[in-house]
């Protein structure tokens, strides 16, 4: 078994190398997003795909964008930075027929393809509809990959409805293994991970009628939004400040005669950074400090319509 492997427009660059210039003491002044602090965005069964690709063709700032199934319908879509057929290497094209056991042997065999989209990954965001062969079969081993090389992992699984019957108990016995997967468990204990349950079912009870095609776009728009809010603004923010805060220390530097001249030799400060910033670039490079706290969320449940 392997995994046919699309990609357009990605660099080869490992990102975990760092920027490539610039001494160490001044590393957050050169970080590059979408290169040295790289947010990832991938989606893995069909549904998943789906909903990922009204995201894709937003283009968020900075987000790679990736689409995994064992389906080979996933190569058309052309709005994903890279897409991963999980399938066998006998060139015949084909899927799982549904069946979780066929999917979680894919993607086993495939192992070596994803590490390689999550290596070097800073922030990576993972959306899975359960319920089928790549859903509730793959998406475990996607899960564990994605938590053994990426330093943040915020995971959104998809239930069916209630009328799709098997899939929906499929998903629920997932749910029960993916929170066991040992990588996700060691990052959620650290504050590194979090998972998220979008239920269609409660969805549809709560929205008044929202149609079936109405669903795939809210989930869409909670996850752009996840993403922009928790993750792409608040990196933006901080690093601005890094570089707004050495700027300073530079032009105060510059209006000092020499050290000679100053009181005892003593250099002022540099001006303290914005208070209230979440402190979440990545503490591999140059030494800093960093953690992100995230909690394992309930159910998603629309509020009651009155």
């Amino acid at each position: 078994m392997g995994s046919y492997e699309a990609e357009h427009g990605v660099s080869d660059r490992d990102p975990a190398a760092g920027p490539d210039d610039g001494p160490a003491e001044s590393w957050a002044e050169h970080l590059r997003l979408g290169q040295d602090v790289r947010f990832v965005l991938v989606a893995v069964g069909g549904g998943a795909v789906r909903v990922a690709a009204q995201i894709a063709r937003q283009h968020v700032r900075h987000v790679e964008t990736v689409a995994i199934n064992c389906d080979p319908q996933v190569q058309r879509f052309e709005e994903f930075d890279r897409r991963i057929y999980l399938g066998p290497d006998t060139g015949i094209e084909t899927d799982t027929g549904g069946s979780p056991f066929v999917g979680g042997l894919l993607a086993r065999a495939a192992e070596p393809a994803l590490e390689r989209v999550f290596r070097g990954a800073t922030f990576v965001i993972l959306v899975g509809s359960l319920g089928g062969g790549a859903g509730s079969g793959a998406f475990p081993h996607v899960l564990d990959v994605a938590c053994r090389q990426a330093e943040v992992v915020s995971a959104f699984v998809i239930k069916p409805f209630r009328c799709e019957g098997e899939r929906r108990a499929l998903a629920d016995r997932a749910i029960g293994r993916l929170q066991l997967v040992p990588s996700f468990v060691d990052r959620h204990e650290r504050g590194q991970a979090r998972l998220t349950i979008l239920d269609n079912e409660s969805l549809a009870r709560g929205a008044g009628g929202r149609s079936f095609a109405g669903v795939p776009r809210h989930w869409a728009d909670l996850i752009r939004e996840h993403i922009e809010t928790a993750f792409v603004a608040p990196v933006e923010a901080m690093i601005e400040a890094v570089q707004l805060a050495h700027a300073a220390e530079l032009v105060a530097m510059s209006q000092l005669p020499d050290a000679a001249a100053t009181p005892l030799g003593i250099v002022p400060p540099a001006p303290p950074l914005p208070v209230g910033l979440p402190p979440i670039l990545p503490a591999a490079r140059g030494g800093a400090e960093a953690e992100l706290t995230f909690e394992v969320d309930a159910e998603v449940r629309p509020p009651p319509t009155l």
